[in-house]
C-alpha cells in the first residue's frame, strides 16, 4: 500500500530564536472618497487590516496566504515601512519600519513576483554591481555572495544579457540573488513563483530551502500557489478580511480541518462501484475507484478490509486532503475545527 501524501517541507531548521517580527493589535484603515453630488464626496473607511497579532522568530519560514484582498500586501506594506499603521504596534528586527525605514531596508530583503528590483535594460551583472553601492556592500562580501549565488542559481549564462531579455524563471533567479546579495536577515517574498514553468518553480523552492536550512535565514512567504507552502513551510498564518484565520503548524491545519480521505484502488477488472460502509465513491475510470470516507467516523484500515473482502485488488493508494480545499472551505466557512475521538 502507498500514501500520495506530500512530504515534509523541504527544510529542516533548528529551533526558531527570538522574535524579528512582532505585531500586536496592527490595523491599517483606508479612507475612500466617492463622488456623492457635483459639489460633495462621499467618505468611507475601510478597515484592510484588523487588529493582528503575529510573532515570527529567527530561523522560521512561514507562509502568510489569503485571498485577493484578504490584506497580505498590506501587512507586507507596513512591516516593510511602506505604509504607517492606523492603530497597533510593530517591530522588525528591533526596528519601527516607518520611522527606521533606511536602517530596516539594509537587513532584510524583499522579493515582488510582479515587480522587479532590476534595471530592465541593463545586463543582470551591471544591476548587481549597482545594487552593491545601493546597499554599500564590501567588496569581498558582495564577490563571495555572488559566486555563491552564479554557482547555486545558475546564473552565469545569463550576466550579460539584458534583463528585459531573461525569460520568467531566469529573471526570478536573478531577482532572489538580488535580494540577498547584503546578507539580509529576514526575506519577503510575495509570489516568488508566480508564472514560473515546473522546472524553475522546483529551483526556486530548493534554492530557499537551503537558504533557511544552511544559513537560517528567516523568511515570510506570501503566496497562491499552496504547493510552495506544502514544500517550504511548516508554520502557515492564513488572512481573511483583514484578520488572522488561522496561525499555527501546517500539519496541525491538516488534522483539524482535513476530515476527508479518499482511497484510490485499482481492482483486478472492472465492475460496478464498490459497496463499502461510511464510503462514498467519488469517480470510477476503468478498473480503478476512488473511494471518500470522514476519518472521524471511518478508519483507512476498516475501508481497506471491506474491500479486499468484495474485490480482488492490484494496488491501493490513500491521497490526504488536498490543502487548497481546506484552505478554501475555511475562507467560505464550510471547514470546521474537528472536536472528539477521531477513528484509529
Amino acid at each position: 500500500m502507498t500514501s500520495s501524501r506530500t512530504g515534509d517541507p523541504e527544510t529542516s531548521i533548528q529551533q526558531p530564536g527570538p522574535a524579528v517580527i512582532e505585531t500586536r493589535g496592527l490595523t491599517k484603515v483606508f479612507t475612500l472618497r466617492t463622488r456623492a453630488g457635483a459639489l460633495r464626496r462621499h467618505r468611507r473607511d475601510v478597515e484592510a487590516v484588523n487588529d493582528i497579532d503575529l510573532v515570527v522568530r529567527a530561523g522560521e519560514m512561514v507562509g502568510y496566504i489569503g485571498p485577493n484582498g484578504a490584506g497580505k500586501s498590506t501587512t507586507i506594506k507596513m512591516l516593510t515601512g511602506v505604509l504607517a499603521p492606523s492603530n497597533g504596534s510593530v517591530r522588525v528586527l528591533g526596528l519601527e519600519p516607518v520611522r527606521q525605514r533606511i536602517a530596516l531596508a539594509r537587513r532584510i530583503g524583499v522579493v515582488f513576483g510582479q515587480r522587479s528590483q532590476l534595471w530592465w535594460d541593463l545586463p543582470l551583472a551591471d544591476s548587481f554591481a549597482l545594487l552593491r553601492t545601493v546597499y554599500r556592500i564590501d567588496a569581498a562580501t558582495h564577490r563571495r555572495n555572488l559566486d555563491a549565488f552564479i554557482d547555486r542559481l545558475d546564473l552565469g549564462p545569463l550576466l550579460d544579457t539584458p534583463v528585459r531579455q531573461l525569460s520568467l524563471g531566469q529573471r526570478m533567479r536573478g531577482e532572489l540573488a538580488a535580494a540577498l546579495l547584503h546578507d539580509p536577515e529576514l526575506v519577503f517574498l510575495d509570489e516568488p513563483t508566480v508564472g514560473l514553468d515546473v522546472v524553475s518553480k522546483h529551483e526556486v523552492r530548493r534554492f530557499l530551502g537551503e537558504l533557511n536550512r544552511e544559513q537560517g535565514t528567516t523568511v515570510l512567504l506570501t503566496t497562491h500557489d499552496l504547493s510552495d507552502i506544502e514544500h517550504l513551510c511548516r508554520r502557515m498564518v492564513i488572512i481573511d478580511n483583514g484578520t488572522v484565520a488561522y496561525d499555527g503548524p501546517l500539519d496541525d491545519f491538516r488534522s483539524r480541518y482535513g476530515t476527508h480521505r479518499t482511497i484510490v484502488v485499482d481492482l483486478q477488472e472492472e465492475g460496478p462501484p464498490l459497496d463499502v460502509a461510511g464510503t462514498d465513491v467519488v469517480d470510477v475510470v476503468g478498473a480503478r475507484q476512488w473511494l471518500r470516507f470522514d476519518r472521524r467516523l471511518t478508519s483507512a484500515s476498516q475501508v481497506v478490509t471491506a474491500i479486499v473482502a468484495q474485490r480482488a485488488i492490484r494496488d491501493l493508494a490513500i491521497e490526504e486532503p488536498d490543502i487548497e480545499d481546506m484552505v478554501r472551505r475555511l475562507y467560505d466557512g464550510t471547514a470546521h475545527a474537528e472536536t472528539g475521538p477521531q477513528a484509529p
